[in-house]
């Protein structure tokens, strides 16, 4: 693989590592995406063609183990890139249908331009075995300026022969979701319905519906030869399949090009009569493959300008390569659409597209970046809130409990049970206990508020659905008379490894710390929204969702008396965490080497991770992510609790020694963590973290689908981690935490209707730049003092030595905070 700034080039062709190179080539636009599969090839074990739009799911009913169990999943929608060609030399018969994988193959290059969203292959096949060979140029777009298009122009060149070349462009609607191993036993045909036809005389057309949620998807396909008149033609039309083929003539050292261009359109698409017909007017009124791609260049222009993080180095190309996944599955276009956050992307089928938490890794860098698109997956919690408070009812509970796994309709989409692809057993799956996810959505519309200003939203979608999380939070601590505090008990922490106690009946785990913690934050967010909100809106609002007057006042007795579990001076994971045993971790990986999935390994022993002090992940030190350390020993101090930076830093040395980082968030977390905890050793779980989808990391995951949140941390570990950037209504707040290895970077934000705010740092300064406009200027609280930047202006500011120590923070950030916050005396 050779990287360049904006290029990732693979040389050679290896059937080994085909998927997860389709998986890091896969194109897309937010609405939909197509893997980087060779358009030659089928699905098989060496290939996986997949195309996956935005919130189109089907649901299934499969029988395993014994157990009918229900499951919702991303579709894998009929295929459009099928386009296969052979030769025949002048007095010979027809060659074999070449691809990849033939014997003829003899050079192979697959290159991903970021800059320009393409992908392009150059392939050659001696036909002969010596003089006479075939080149071959394929370049593919998924357009991101019209979100229903897509194209491919390939191009054959005839080197010491001539005769005809043989070019069949299909859509293959023959397809089912079988990108996941582990997934084998579960049904897999989510298509029905299908139906082909032709239009004009280079159009094809094909449409199927999805099996029990009824959506109706459309494809339309036009081929034609550029620059050819004498082309032969023809039209094949099956059930699932439809095809052009063109037979063009070629002489020795001429190339013909063959360019096609598809449209997708579902039932879910607005201001369209239906998909078919919608498919094929878009293919119809598309302009030639040239205009196509220059239309398209100029939208990933527009883009790049707002997504902008310049670092240097092998680490900046890898992190412009997450820029560009993150984008495929998140742009502008999702803005328009109902849609949550695929923790795998648009890219593969694992986790069979749900929704979980990842969007707490998401969101912060969307909000400075496109905080529509932040605003629209909100509003997808917001729509689902309903179905939220529907779950927290049948659980005996008030407010709203949000699903660990979400789909369509906001149920739980959480399976029943899971493989242990190392035993082989279907185990019960505790997830759904993983109710902190509730935070993480009220973390997020707090964060998104701040950042980008947007009062609307905060005193209508976000109040609602901030203060229903709250009220179940509030239900759900129980008082102890023993401990005189509030406890919440049977719940699952981010780790995942500990859902019960040893030798336990029932599943779920007492007090986690990182639950309690942030269901207290929610709590008092919940009374600094009420506190804000216009009267009359609180009258409303609170009438509308029956809150009663004395609700509030719970909210904040909770909020200060949830119980922090504590053992050896050690903050614990959950009660009864310092009781388990320790595990002898040199033997383990002595044994098994790669341990990362640690919770599988003993379940093939007969034992259980419930017994060992072992994470899967980060989980008490998630809350040094999620809160600067003046914010987090804040938190403790409204419940009680005294947390200084000796006791923070023995937690997070103790949790190290005890995690097995089985998920790409892990290294995430600890860099972020270590990066203010113990800064000489951040860098190492920094560049796991960034090489965990490039390198495939965990062993096999990445062909499954990107890990969208650890790549989207990976951003905000630069763009905030280590700038302590705070976006907050009175002032940017910047606290720096530099690595060496991120000496000198550049971070451009949209701030409070500010377009493009320039941060530039270096190892002693930064400088701030607020673009020429009308609107206000910017303050910004840098070590302790606060500096304001006008609109058409630039200032370089000293970063503080980092041994000063600071003022405290706040811990609420409540908005409409003057810039004066700090005192007249502190400005520059």
């Amino acid at each position: 693989m050779t990287v360049h700034a904006w290029t990732w080039t693979y040389e050679g062709y290896d059937p080994q590592t085909e998927r997860l190179r389709e998986t890091l080539c896969t194109l897309g636009n937010g609405l939909f995406a197509t893997r980087g599969a060779a358009s030659e090839t089928d699905a098989g074990p060496t290939h996986y063609p997949g195309t996956y739009a935005a919130g189109c799911y089907n649901r299934l009913t499969s029988t395993v183990a014994g157990h009918r169990t229900e499951n919702e999943d991303m579709v894998n929608l009929p295929n459009w890139l099928p386009l296969r060609y052979r030769v025949r030399p002048a007095g010979a018969p027809s060659g074999p249908w070449l691809s990849p994988d033939s014997a003829e193959l003899t050079e192979h290059r697959q290159t991903l331009d970021l800059r320009h969203g393409t992908l392009t292959r150059r392939s050659v096949y001696a036909l002969d075995g010596r003089s006479q060979r075939l080149h071959v140029k394929q370049q593919r777009l998924v357009h991101m300026g019209d979100p229903h298009l897509a194209a491919q122009r390939t191009s054959f060149t005839a080197e010491g022969w001539a005769g005809e070349v043989e070019v069949e462009a299909g859509l293959d609607g023959d397809v089912r979701n079988t990108g996941v191993e582990r997934y084998h036993d579960l049904a897999d045909r989510h298509l029905t319905n299908w139906l082909t036809g032709q239009e004009a005389d280079d159009t094809v057309w094909l449409r199927c519906s999805t099996v029990s949620s009824d959506i109706r998807i459309a494809l339309a396909a036009r081929t034609r030869a550029v620059g050819h008149r004498t082309v032969r033609s023809r039209t094949r039309l099956t059930a699932r399949w439809a095809s052009r083929t063109l037979t063009v003539p070629v002489a020795d050292g001429q190339t013909v090009t063959v360019d096609k261009t598809a449209a997708l359109y579902t039932s879910g698409d607005p201001a369209i009569s239906g998909p078919r017909q919608a498919a094929v007017a878009a293919v119809r009124r598309a302009p030639g493959f040239p205009r196509l791609l220059a239309l398209h260049h100029r939208a990933w222009e527009h883009l790049w300008r707002r997504a902008e993080l310049d670092v240097p180095g092998d680490a900046g190309r890898i992190l412009r390569l997450h820029i560009f996944h993150v984008l495929q599955t998140l742009s502008p276009h999702t803005a328009e659409l109902d849609v949550g956050v695929p923790a795998r992307g648009l890219h593969g089928e694992a986790y069979r597209g749900h929704v979980f938490w990842d969007e707490l890794f998401v969101l912060p860098y969307l909000n400075l970046h496109f905080p529509e698109v932040s605003r629209a997956l909100l509003t997808y919690r917001y729509r689902r809130l309903p179905a939220a408070c529907r779950a927290a009812r049948e659980a005996g509970r008030a407010g709203a409990m949000y699903p660990w796994q979400s789909g369509s309709d906001g149920r739980e989409e959480t399976q029943d049970l899971h493989l242990n692809p190392r035993s082989g057993r279907w185990l019960p799956d505790h997830s759904r206990l993983q109710h902190h996810v509730g935070s993480a959505i009220a973390y997020n519309v707090w964060q998104y508020c701040q950042a980008s200003g947007d009062t609307e939203f905060l005193h209508s979608k976000g109040a609602e659905t901030l203060l229903q999380i709250a009220r179940l939070w509030a239900d759900s601590a129980v008082w102890d008379t023993s401990l005189v505090r509030y406890r919440v008990r049977g719940v699952v922490g981010p780790d995942e490894y500990h859902d019960g106690y040893p030798g336990a009946t029932a599943p779920g785990l007492d007090d986690n710390t990182y639950t309690n913690v942030t269901a207290a934050w929610v709590l008092m967010r919940a009374l600094d929204v009420c506190r804000v909100l216009p009267d009359s809106r609180r009258h409303e609002l609170y009438e509308r969702l029956q809150i009663a007057s004395d609700e509030p006042e719970r909210w904040e007795h909770v909020a200060h008396k949830l119980h922090v579990p504590y053992h050896h001076g050690i903050i614990s994971q959950f009660a009864g965490y310092g009781e388990l045993a320790e595990l002898d971790w040199a033997w383990y990986r002595k044994r098994y080497g790669d341990i990362r999935r640690l919770d599988r390994i003993l379940e093939a022993e007969g034992d259980t991770v419930n017994r060992y002090k072992a994470s899967k992940q980060a989980d008490v030190l998630m809350l040094g992510y999620l809160f600067p350390p003046r914010e987090l020993a804040g938190l403790f101090r409204q419940l009680g609790h005294h947390l200084d930076d000796d006791m923070w830093r023995n937690t997070v040395d103790y949790y190290l020694r005890r995690t097995s980082h089985g998920s790409t968030l892990s290294a995430l977390v600890h860099a972020w963590v270590l990066a203010r905890a113990r800064r000489d050793d951040a860098w190492a779980f920094a560049e796991e973290a960034l090489t965990g989808d490039v390198a495939d990391t965990q062993g096999g995951t990445t062909p499954e689908g990107i890990h969208l949140g650890a790549m989207a941390g990976t951003l905000d570990l630069v763009q905030r981690g280590l700038t302590g950037l705070e976006a907050s209504g009175d002032a940017l707040r910047l606290d720096p935490s530099p690595l060496p290895q991120f000496s000198k970077f550049r971070v451009g934000i949209r701030y409070r209707g500010h377009w493009d705010v320039d941060l530039r740092f270096r190892a002693e300064r930064v400088r701030v730049g607020v673009p020429d406009s009308d609107g206000d200027p910017i303050c910004v609280a840098l070590g302790g003092r606060t500096s304001t930047v006008t609109p058409g202006t630039a200032r370089w500011l000293d970063l503080p030595n980092p041994e000063r120590s600071r003022p405290p923070a706040r811990t609420s950030g409540k908005p409409g905070a003057s810039c004066r916050a700090y005192g007249p005396e502190a400005q520059d």
